[in-house]
């Protein structure tokens, strides 16, 4: 029997690349998502992977749409913590509800999602924990208060689990992914793509495949050595 690998998100973008570079690699993927229904049943229909829907926002909401995918699908191995929105605006306009819905998803949704998960884990000697923070995590960035925070906090996060799930076989991980070529960026005005691009190393945006090639290799055997670790893909524009 294949594993299971559920990834929040996982329907678009980032997340759609990670659910089906998973299902290549021989798991039985689950993805969630929040709110575009139409997309997530075009993503089923395009590549057979199930779409299940909550938000990761909300605790008892993760707790039961994590039942219903073990219930059709078997225990889950892997976690993507893959979702998360943005709320961008200079600190001396944010408002609290921009902060709150930014903490909500991006930094309360890892708890969310993994808690329920963890004990299943620790009882089965096996887990992966596969966090996607973000550069901006790492270096902050102007107007993202709230989204560098949250995204700082997942690192913090991932080292702190790290070191209880060792022994039980559970690795937690985290990747920061760069400035990726998604529907979001590319919506970017073209100017500005251009300047972004110039502060890259490798004179390049990140397709959706590096990051998911990144959670395969993670949730992988191979990695069974590597936990609490940040796995920067950035094409060098933050060096750590």
């Amino acid at each position: 029997m294949s594993r299971v690998a559920l990834v929040t998100g996982g329907s678009r973008g980032i997340g759609a690349a990670i659910s089906m570079a998973l299902k290549d690699a021989g798991y039985t993927v689950a993805a969630n998502y929040a709110g575009n229904d139409e997309a997530a049943a075009k993503f089923t229909a395009e590549t057979g992977i199930k779409t299940y829907k909550w938000s990761v926002a909300d605790y008892d909401a993760c707790a039961a749409g994590i039942a219903q995918v073990e219930a059709d699908l078997g225990p889950v191995d892997v976690l993507v913590n893959n979702a998360g929105i943005t709320r961008d605006a200079p600190f001396h306009k944010m408002t609290r509800d921009q902060w709150d819905q930014v903490i909500g998803t991006n930094l309360n949704g890892i708890f969310n999602m993994t808690h329920p998960l963890w004990n299943g884990m620790r009882d089965r000697k096996f887990g992966r924990i596969i966090n996607i923070s973000s550069i901006n995590g790492q270096k902050g960035q102007f107007a993202q208060a709230n989204y560098s925070a949250a995204k700082a906090g997942d690192i913090g996060f991932t080292k702190a689990l790290a070191q209880e799930g060792a022994r039980a076989g559970i690795t937690v991980n985290a990747i920061c992914p760069g400035y990726i070529a998604t529907e979001m960026v590319m919506a970017v005005p073209e100017k500005v793509r251009e300047q972004i691009i110039a502060t890259i190393p490798v004179g390049r945006l990140g397709e959706t495949g590096d990051i998911a090639r990144c959670v395969v290799f993670l949730a992988s055997d191979d990695a069974g050595f590597i936990t609490g670790a940040t796995l920067t893909a950035n094409g060098g524009q933050y060096m750590t």
